[in-house]
Formats: structure tokens, sequence, C-alpha cells
């Protein structure tokens, strides 16, 4: 098995996307997105970090998040938020022996990616790409459209104009995942 490689910043700013392992046809993230905000909630306030910018879809999110200074621990944040969000869905999931073998529910896929963000440039791109994402998979037409997001936050802040990512704007910066 592939030994993946991750980059351990204390006080670092990370890209992460996280996806359902069985993706094709979920809704479950958009479905139980209170079990989902209840989950980060619960564990901001025992491992804080700052959201800088956060998308739920259907069957996989996106985030900017920043850790304390100090602290490079991001994936104590993930096992538990995942878990605590696992724990709280009824159980419907096809479960795999390997999963009760290790005591998993298996409705997250095991891997994900992770993104040291490198300055002020690339945390702008990621941002753009995690609010645009909704329109990327065809969910809404507009970025304002899909309620899953810190966008709505931003467009307060006057970080982002709430017209951004509508229909045919030039200005929104389209990725492939």
């Amino acid at each position: 098995m592939s030994q993946y490689r991750r980059v351990w910043c204390p006080g670092g700013t990370y890209f992460f996307t996280h996806a359902l392992r069985q993706r094709h046809h979920s809704d479950l993230l958009v479905r139980y997105i209170d079990q989902l905000r209840a989950a980060v909630r619960t564990v901001r306030a025992e491992h804080p970090f700052r959201i800088h910018g956060w998308v739920v879809l259907p069957d996989h999110l996106h985030c900017v998040i920043e850790l304390p200074d100090g602290d490079a621990d991001f994936d104590l944040r993930w096992r538990l938020i995942k878990l605590i969000f696992s724990r709280d869905l009824p159980l419907q999931e096809k479960r795999f022996a390997l999963n009760h073998t290790r005591r998993e529910r298996g409705v997250w896929q095991r891997r994900y990616w992770e993104h040291l963000i490198r300055d002020e440039a690339d945390l702008r791109a990621h941002l753009d790409y995690l609010h645009f994402n909704p329109v990327k998979h065809g969910l809404v037409e507009r970025v304002v459209d899909w309620p899953y997001s810190t966008f709505h936050r931003e467009v307060c802040k006057g970080v982002y104009p709430a017209d951004w990512g509508g229909g045919s704007n030039p200005a929104a910066v389209v990725y492939d995942d």
C-alpha cells in the first residue's frame, strides 16, 4: 500500500477534501447537515481551528482551515469530526468485513486530500475553488444559491460580491477535481 506523506506545519493553513465512501447517488452530507455542523462545533470546542472557507456538497466537502500556533494535528480533528458525524447517523450504509474488524461505520473514504496553503494567492485560489464547487458540479447555477457554504458569510464581510460566480461570471475560476 502507498505511504502518503503529509506536511505537518504548526499553525498552518490547509485546504482539505473529504469524500463519502459511496459517493455516487448519495446526499448524506446535506441530508444530515445539522449533525455535520454539530460534529465540527464539538471538535472545535476541544481542538480549536479557524475556518477560512467551507462548502458541503451531497457527497463530499472542501474547506480551508487554520490551526493554532504550535499545533499541526489536523488528522486528530478530522478523525474526530468523522467519528462524531458517523456515530450520529442511522445505520444504513453498506459495511464491509474490514469495517466490522476495525469497528468503523464505513461512511467516509479512508484517505483524504490535504494541501498546505503557501501564500495569499494560494489561499484565494482555494477559497474561490471551494465556493464555486456547487456550480461546477451542476448543483446550482449561481454560487449564492448553494446554502451549505461560507460564501454567504464572505459576502456579508464584503470579500465577495453576491453575484460572484453566477452563470457566466468570468471572474469565477473553474478547476478540475
